[in-house]
């Protein structure tokens, strides 16, 4: 906003504070805010004005405008000049002090006013309060509270005011008599105090450092005379505590001996007040005080009052305090702070009170009492120093507290002591050991309570956790307390939760020893009996660290322990885990700290490990170790399955075969049988272990089944008759297992020579039993999967061997037989149970695989022989289809050929009759045709078959023999060739020539039926054929989309959705240029159905839009199409509040908006460039004139959300407001059209922003002009040629953009370079009567602009051009006069140029009809008027007499704007007097005016005047009693200065020795002085 339309919006925006509803009242108060930011003074003066005009405004809403006042004071501080400062004092101490009552949010606001201003001018704002504080006057309530907050915000301002304050002050707190004004003096006495302590502390940056605590000594002690004897008695409670808040304060100020004496009353009394009050603080905030200001005097009465204190004190810390309630918090905080003073004191005594209630019955005592001992070690640590060993002593019973508060509260304890060496002491470990037990706590199932006051375990143990890294990484002092103490908690069971902190904290403990170096990092077991074993510490890191997905951290953990510790392994730890072995890529995993739960990579992992060790003895140490770890994991099956998993792989790799034997015995004795979860891993134990011991595994297998353990009764009666049944059969299942998973792991070599005899028969076994010599099955269901699952893995290890060739199973027969039994058993309600999956895939890895396939073909035949037509065929496509398009590459490969069986089958059997139609052709090829292109080549065969015998088919439904042979179809044999090999280019032509066959056979009828089905290729999961169906499509498109028209919409929306399934950047080229080959057939259905798509449009739409750009001729005919469709239609409609005579507001109409954002989309691809330089002219003009029509045009209701709603699939953030859109789409077509200068020129000059803003669209509109002219010269012949007739437009806004346009042109002499001059300049001629104000103004700018554009032009043109001007300022219908202002600025740059003879005709007429313009309230008139009025005197010599008269009576007001407020009109006023000179007849008065008036020179009026006066009372005194009148006329002047300066100048001027005057004072009838006019030249009125 320029600054003239300031007062009324904001006069306005005050107007409105009467509103009621709050939103409305805080959005004026931002809005006055915000304005303030722009013009703080203007906005500060114009609320002072308006507050002052409306003394009767309620003070509501006074209250919004003195703190919008507050806060533009607050931010603009710094650049507030003085006299306004005084201006907002004056008002605000007005509107504070205005009522003698007390209106709190009134006078509160007009107070903070003034501590905001006295920020900066404490003596100003001082000055006026204390007119408000006399001696022996109560002062106003808030002339105390502005004072107290001035002392805060201010203190170096405010202190040197506070002795005669004080001094004023003192007798007046006696005749305070209401509660308030009590509470005020006691409010403004603290912060008096606070701020004297403040300035005290920093007197080395105080303004006057002489000032001392004595300086204030006698007036504190007497006001707390007053306050403690008198006031602290009250009966009122917030007037006590406001007391006791002072004299808190006080107490620092107070002279030493009077504040000793004063103690054994004043403390008791404060300590009273606590059983008076529920909100303490403020009475603990005092103590606090008053206790540090004793101890500063070395007071001795604190040592009789200490146990008042200390039982009173403490049962403030016992009472909790409440999160939502901020001062029970605060109170804490303070209390805790007594205690520290005390406790620097009274150490022994202070810990005599405390210990012993460690132990008290009352939980929150024991909680209130730990947190003052956490206080007093952080606050006290040198006193504290020597009672370390008792106070560690005491916390013993603490460390057995079940309680989870006194828990959290120990933990804060422990890490205070850890601060200031507690725990280097013997009885540290303790408190280490506790606070480890805190981090392994479990979950809590409970919830909290409602109220949650109690913590949960869970937040004990998360501040367990921090608090010990937090002890590890930034306690220095910890690290020889921690390291390696904290490695006997890792194998424990019981701190199993803890793992994590305890080996992230080693991690940082083992960096820090490391960077010590030497032996500091290496693990001192002799020193050290009770840590773990290497072998301990290796297995838990590595179950827990690598086999849970719990703790994934751990790995990172494991590896720095490797690097840590000296036991962990007896090889260099660098070559273990530092460098570990890359075979499998599982071990440097481990190094990148990125190892997760993985069943596989672990082990792994852990044999390369084993291998880089190579040392047996610690590797049978390591496997005794796991096997006796393997119990502690009970509970946690994932785990003990790793660890099964680590044992085997440790097995494998142990030497000592006995070893082996002893462990696997072991491990199938202890094997928790019960449950299934464990089977899994012993499982993998033994199949692992197995991959270098079969021999072992498998006898131990059989050692264990012939065992007591496994013996059972073959007959009726049981010899153990502990061991059911069921529990019997568990065994089992577990055993079978194990033979799956050892035939699994086996060596191959050795797998085969054992797989019948000893795997096979044992499972068998197993599985049946015989009783009384009858074989019986078992039927648990568990037993059952177990043995189908070995099974399976025996017959795929048989089958991965390489010497199976030759290998014939044996049992082969009687396994199918088995499962074909499993089979049959099963429920036929169900096809999908466990048992039949598991049997069928066992099936297939028994090689029944072939024999199944030709199965289920026959199968097939059968079923569609029963239905041989195009319907029967659907419904078999229909089931197939999924298997077609599958990711797996056999399904595709079995379901493909399956296929084209199935299609030669049909094409065998048909037998046409008539003549039908083959109605679901398209659908069946859109299915094969891509499939061509698959990843898998035998795929790709058969597809090209499924086509061919389709098309085939299709033949025969028309009509043609069953051996007729097509030349076309034919062809797609000799295409199979290019399939063979899987060069993707060859591919793709392939795929190419098999589209256009498949284009010429397919009926018309079919076509669009296989364009939509070939669309739905395009989400293939295989990328090949989805880009072969992009492929196909556009060649069919190619072929024959030109029959397609009617269908185009139809295709670009499947196009669009399509973008949006599949987002792959190959899918978005094709789609792309399938919109390209539609354009190209159907170019204005395809604009149209783009332009009928969403706004704004999505990036999909987008993309569709720049394909269109791809071809030049192409893209010229869109842009054509666009252009017509952009101005067919009006630019807007004007809303329905405007039509009923309403405020205007204009909407956007969607086709012009859609086809500008189309245009941006084509013209911001790089290839549109050349389409775009051969419209450039068109395209410029037309997106310039839709730049003029959307400014402050609005987005229709359905569009605006959309507009602040970001889209997912939106391009490029871009606004869709109409005006931003049309300039940024004028942005791109200067881009790629070549005038990427001007683009950049534009915006250096903030051009774009301009054209959006409707107060500055023609400034913008001139800065892209002149960027034309100088950047782009070459391209403005068309454009003026298209641009001329829009000047006659019916639409206003496009008349003022082409006249701004062409205005400016005129300012560049490229315009007379390219012989445009002349008709530009008619035109602007032809615009001086249209009926828009700023077309009239711009046409004269132009006009004016010649003079600088083609000034040797001037002369030839100018009796036109002066005819125009003086045009311009006769303009009638300019009540501004805004097209005045133009004419007198433009003629003063034509009259340099201009012949004499052409001025001097209308001289006189131009003098006459500027001079009222010198007073003129606009600065700018007053200006532009006196610098043409100068200008004018150049042509006055042949109107010499005439022109003088006219210089005459302007001398008077040229003289007095000398002392005009603006600058620029001093300087006009200059230059018209210096031009003035010379004409006036006196060469003193020229010199005069030349040597003092120039610009750069300062004047001293007084001095000036007075000799401007001498000289023309000499040379024309018969002017004086003209001059004397005129200056009358200014004495009511606004402007100050000018209504001083004219009566100086009458003074200046006075009497002349030779003449007599009547003297007339200025109370006399004016109608007397009007006619004085007319006497003759001696009256001379005052």
């Amino acid at each position: 906003l320029s600054p003239p339309y300031l007062p009324r919006l904001a006069t306005t925006l005050m107007d409105a504070t009467t509103d009621k509803e709050p939103l409305v009242q805080e959005q004026i108060y931002n809005a006055l805010c915000y304005l303030g930011e722009a013009e703080p003074e203007e906005i500060l003066h114009c609320c002072d004005e308006y507050l002052r005009q409306h003394d009767k405004l309620a003070y509501p809403h006074r209250v919004i405008i003195l703190k919008a006042m507050e806060t533009v004071v607050k931010n603009n501080i710094s650049s507030l000049d003085k006299s306004t400062a005084k201006v907002v004092i004056l008002l605000a101490s007005s509107e504070m002090t205005k009522s003698k009552e007390v209106v709190w949010e009134w006078q509160q606001a007009a107070s903070n006013v003034l501590v905001a201003v006295g920020q900066r001018f404490i003596n100003k704002v001082m000055e006026e309060v204390l007119t408000k504080f006399q001696p022996g006057i109560l002062p106003h309530y808030f002339v105390m509270q502005t004072f107290a907050n001035l002392a805060v915000s201010n203190v170096f301002g405010m202190v040197p005011f506070l002795n005669s304050i004080l001094g004023t002050m003192l007798p007046m707190l006696g005749m305070a008599k209401q509660d308030h004004m009590k509470s005020v003096f006691c409010y403004a006495l603290q912060h008096f105090s606070e701020s004297i302590q403040e300035y005290v502390a920093n007197l080395d940056q105080a303004p006057d450092p002489t000032v001392r605590k004595d300086t204030f000594c006698n007036e504190i002690f007497s006001a707390y005379e007053v306050l403690f004897n008198s006031w602290l008695q009250h009966r009122e409670p917030k007037l006590r505590l406001a007391v006791v808040e002072a004299l808190g304060a006080m107490s620092y100020l107070m002279p030493g001996e009077k504040l000793e004496e004063q103690l054994p009353k004043l403390i008791p009394a404060v300590l009273s007040l606590y059983k008076k009050h529920t909100e303490t603080f403020y009475i603990s905030k005092s103590l606090c005080q008053i206790l540090e200001a004793s101890v500063d005097i070395g007071s001795r009465s604190l040592d009789v009052q200490l146990d008042a204190l200390l039982g009173t004190l403490h049962p403030q810390i016992c009472t909790p305090a409440d999160p939502a309630v901020p001062l029970t918090v605060k109170n804490h905080t303070e209390v805790l702070r007594c205690f520290t003073v005390l406790a620097c004191s009274f150490p022994d005594r202070v810990l005599t009170f405390l210990l012993p209630k460690l132990e008290s019955s009352s939980e929150k005592t024991r909680v209130g009492t730990l947190l003052i001992m956490r206080q007093i070690i952080n606050s006290a640590p040198s006193q504290m120093e020597i009672k370390k060993p008792s106070i560690l002593s005491s916390m013993k019973l603490p460390l057995q507290d079940s309680n989870n508060k006194v828990r959290r509260a120990v933990v804060q304890v422990i890490s205070a002591m850890a601060h200031h060496g507690y725990l280097e002491q013997p009885g540290g470990e303790a408190m280490l050991e506790f606070l480890v037990r805190q981090c392994a706590l479990p979950s809590d199932p409970q919830k909290p309570l409602p109220d949650g006051d109690d913590p949960t375990s869970d937040s004990v143990r998360s501040i367990s956790v921090n608090t010990l890294l937090l002890l590890s990484t930034t306690v220095d002092r910890m690290n020889n307390v921690l390291w390696p103490y904290l490695l006997e908690f890792i194998t424990p069971v019981q701190f199993t939760n803890a793992l994590t902190p305890i080996c992230k904290s080693l991690m940082h403990l083992s960096v820090k020893k490391r960077e010590e170096g030497g032996n500091a990092s290496l693990i001192p077991y002799d020193l050290n009996g009770n840590l773990p074993s290497p072998h301990a510490l290796t297995t838990r890191l590595l179950v827990r660290g690598l086999g849970t997905e719990c703790c994934p951290s751990l790995g990172d953990d494991m590896r720095a322990m490797g690097h840590g510790g000296n036991g962990l392994n007896p090889t260099d730890r660098a070559q273990m885990w530092g460098n570990p072995p890359t075979r499998g890529g599982a071990a440097p995993a481990l190094q990148h700290g990125a190892v997760g739960p993985h069943p596989w990579s672990c082990p792994r992992l852990l044999q390369e490990t084993l291998a880089a060790v190579s040392d047996n003895a610690w590797i049978c140490h390591f496997v005794t170790e796991m096997c006796r770890q393997l119990n502690g994991y009970n509970g946690f099956p994932t785990e003990k399955n790793f660890l099964y998993k680590c044992i085997g792989t440790t097995l494998g790799a142990c030497v000592s075969k006995e070893l082996v034997q002893k462990q696997l015995q072991e491990l199938l004795e202890t094997a928790r049988y019960n449950e299934e979860a464990e089977w899994e891993g012993l499982a993998s134990c033994f199949g692992i272990c197995a991959i270098n011991h079969l021999e072992e595994t498998l006898a131990k297998l059989e050692d264990f089944v012939r065992s007591d353990v496994f013996k059972k009764s073959v007959g009726l009666f049981s010899i153990f008759k502990d061991r059911s049944d069921h529990e019997v059969e568990k065994i089992k299942s577990a055993l079978i297992l194990c033979y799956g998973f050892v035939a699994s792991h086996a060596p191959r070599e050795l797998l085969l020579s054992r797989v019948e005899a000893d795997i096979l028969r044992n499972i068998s076994q197993y599985f049946s039993t015989k009783v009384l010599g009858i074989k019986v099955e078992t039927k648990d269901l568990t037993l059952k999967l177990c043995l189908i699952r070995s099974i399976a893995m025996i017959s795929r290890a048989v089958r991965g061997s390489t010497k199976c060739t030759d290998f014939i199973l044996g049992r082969k027969a009687e396994l199918v037989a088995q499962m074909v039994e499993f089979i049959k058993a099963e429920p036929l309600d169900s096809m999908r149970t466990p048992v039949r999956q598991w049997a069928m895939v066992t099936c297939t890895h028994l090689e029944l695989f072939a024999d199944t396939f030709g199965a289920l073909q026959e199968l097939l035949k059968t079923l569609l022989q029963r239905s041989l037509t195009p319907h029967g065929l659907q419904d078999m496509f229909a089931h197939l289809g999924p298997w077609i398009k599958s990711s797996r590459q056999q399904e595709r490969q079995r379901a493909v050929e399956l296929s084209a069986t199935l299609l030669h089958f049909y094409l065998g059997r048909l037998n046409v009759s008539t003549v039908v139609p083959f109605y679901n052709l398209g659908v069946l090829i859109a299915l094969f045709s891509p499939r061509c292109s698959d990843s898998v080549g035998s795929v790709r065969q058969r597809a090209v078959d499924c086509v061919y015998s389709l098309l085939y088919i299709q033949l025969c439904y028309e009509g043609f023999a069953r051996d007729h042979r097509d030349e076309m179809v034919e062809g797609l044999k000799a295409l199979k060739k290019g399939l063979e090999e899987p060069d993707f280019t060859v591919l793709f032509r392939t795929c190419t020539n098999i589209a256009m066959v498949i284009g010429k056979r397919v009926p018309p009828d079919q076509l669009m039926s296989l364009l939509l089905a070939m669309f739905e290729g395009l989400a293939d999961p295989d990328k090949n054929c989805s880009r072969a169906a992009t492929v196909m499509i556009n060649a069919l498109l190619k072929e024959r989309g030109a029959v397609l028209q009617d269908k185009v919409p139809d295709i670009m929306s499947i196009i669009h959705s399509k973008l949006q399934e599949v987002d792959e950047e190959h899918v978005r080229k094709a789609a792309q240029q399938t919109v390209y080959i539609l354009a190209a057939q159907h170019s204005g259905v395809v604009v149209s159905s783009l332009l009928g798509s969403a706004l704004p449009f999505d990036s999909h739409t987008c993309a569709m839009w720049s394909a269109l750009a791809a071809e030049p001729n192409l893209t010229a005919q869109i842009l054509e199409q666009l252009l017509e469709k952009l101005t067919r239609d009006v630019p807007y409609k004007e809303s329905r509040a405007f039509l009923l005579g309403g405020s205007s507001e204009r909407v956007a109409t969607p086709l012009p908006m859609a086809a500008t954002c189309a245009l941006h989309e084509i013209m911001s691809a790089p290839e549109s460039g050349p389409a775009v330089l051969g419209l450039y002219a068109p395209l410029f003009v037309t997106l310039l004139l839709r730049v003029s029509c959307t400014v402050g045009v609005q987005l229709p209701k359905s569009l605006q959300g959309r507009d602040r709603r970001s889209s997912s699939h939106a391009a490029a953030s871009r606004s869709l407001q109409p005006c931003s859109c049309a300039v940024q789409t004028l942005r791109a077509m200067l881009a790629q059209g070549g005038s990427e200068a001007v683009v950049v020129a534009v915006g250096n000059a903030g051009g774009w922003e301009m054209m959006e803003n409707p107060e500055r669209h023609h400034e913008g509109i001139a800065v892209l002009a002149g960027s034309m002219a100088r950047h782009a010269g070459p391209r403005l012949p068309l454009i003026v040629k298209s641009l001329v007739p829009t000047l006659s437009s019916a639409l206003e806004s496009q008349r003022v953009t082409a006249t701004a346009f062409l205005a400016e042109l005129l300012s560049s002499n490229v315009v007379n370079d390219l012989i445009l001059l002349e008709s530009v300049m008619d035109s602007m001629t032809g615009r001086q009567k249209d009926p828009c104000l700023l077309v009239r103004v711009l046409a004269l700018r132009g006009l004016g602009n010649i003079a600088v554009g083609a000034p040797e032009k001037v002369h030839k043109h100018g009796a036109t051009l002066l005819a125009s001007m003086v045009n311009g300022l006769d303009d009638r219908d300019d009540p501004n006069n805004l097209v005045a202002l133009e004419a007198m600025t433009s003629l003063s740059k034509l009259l340099e140029h201009l012949e004499e003879r052409d001025v001097q005709a209308m001289l006189l007429h131009i003098a006459i009809r500027i001079r009222p313009f010198f007073d003129s309230e606009q600065p700018d008139l007053r200006r532009s008027s006196i610098v043409l009025f100068g200008n004018l005197t150049k042509f006055s010599e042949g109107e010499c007499e005439a022109f003088f008269e006219q210089i005459l009576n302007g001398l008077v007001t040229l003289l007095l704007h000398l002392q005009d407020p603006k600058p620029e009109v001093v300087r006009a006023c200059k230059f018209a007097l210096r031009m003035c000179g010379p004409n006036m007849g006196c060469e003193g008065l020229c010199d005069m005016f030349l040597n003092h008036l120039r610009d750069d020179r300062s004047l001293h009026y007084g001095e000036f005047m007075n000799n401007v006066c001498k000289h023309l009372m000499q040379s024309y005194p018969e002017m004086l009693n003209r001059l004397v009148l005129t200056n009358l006329f200014y004495f009511k002047s606004t402007w100050v200065d000018i209504r001083a300066a004219a009566p100086m100048f009458i003074g200046k001027a006075g009497p002349a020795p030779c003449c007599s005057f009547h003297v007339v004072s200025m109370g006399v009838d004016w109608g007397w002085v009007g006619r004085s006019w007319r006497s003759p030249p001696n009256v001379l009125i005052l």
